[in-house]
């Protein structure tokens, strides 16, 4: 029996790193799985993968900015499967860190198009269908930067990050009478390439995780795991939470 046995999920940013592995992982768990991007090779190779292993996915290119995307990919997963039962909504970008009077606004409007409203389009899209078959999980991916630390953190990316966090808060609140929960991941640093590609200074990574207790990058799969608890109906008295992965970094 797996955790997510008969259930549909929906992920976006499933092309490579964080969102890949949770597509292959739910797969493992019993899930039909559509997962978006728009690295349409990579998401392609990941889907003949899971297919290869006996898992069930279909790859679709979502741009998460787009609600014409968003609509395609609901109804490839509800058209397939008949239900849509949890969305992970993953998909994200980060820009160097400058100071706020350097940052453009059309690198503002890209950071927070990605990493909010994607969220936002993902979440307007799937409730429907989550109250149709009676109920959902939503898990929004965001960091500890929309938390705290804030001395350290790119503005747009932690402004974005701390808008998922208050959006999950209310999804969860106003959508709790339809049993659709939804909650937020906060991972600190992981060994992703979006990690390595913000910092690829090894220098600049060796003082970030000075500011980690546990002195290392998290790995990939301690964050889907934990995306996982949250898919599935292990958590299901757990609504409008925050859960934190970051190494003890914001209990300094």
């Amino acid at each position: 029996m797996g955790k997510l046995d008969g259930k549909v999920a929906l992920i976006s940013g499933g092309a490579r790193g964080q969102g890949a592995a949770e597509a292959e992982l739910f797969t493992h768990e019993g899930a039909k799985v559509v997962f978006g991007d728009i690295l349409d090779a990579e998401g392609k190779r990941v889907e003949a993968a899971i297919r290869t292993a006996g898992g069930e996915a279909s790859y679709v290119h979502l741009d998460v900015t787009s609600e014409t995307d968003w609509q395609n990919a609901v109804k490839l997963a509800t058209g397939r499967h008949g239900r849509l039962d949890v969305l992970i909504n993953n998909a994200a970008i980060t820009i160097p860190k400058v100071p706020i009077e350097e940052r453009t606004a059309a690198e503002w409007d890209r950071v927070m198009a990605v990493n909010a409203k994607g969220v936002f389009l993902g979440t307007k899209y799937a409730i429907p269908e989550m109250r149709r078959v009676g109920g959902g999980s939503i898990v929004n991916i965001s960091s500890v930067a929309g938390i705290g630390q804030s001395l350290h953190q790119e503005p747009a990316y932690a402004a974005s990050k701390g808008a998922i966090r208050i959006f999950t808060k209310v999804t969860a609140s106003q959508h709790a009478q339809d049993r659709i929960r939804c909650n937020s991941v906060h991972p600190g640093p992981i060994d992703t390439e979006m990690l390595h590609a913000a910092m690829p200074d090894p220098e600049v990574l060796q003082r970030r995780l000075q500011r980690v207790p546990l002195g290392r990058m998290g790995t990939v799969d301690e964050v889907v795991r934990l995306v996982l608890y949250l898919a599935s109906d292990e958590s299901a008295y757990m609504t409008g939470s925050e859960l934190v992965i970051d190494g003890g970094a914001l209990a300094q």
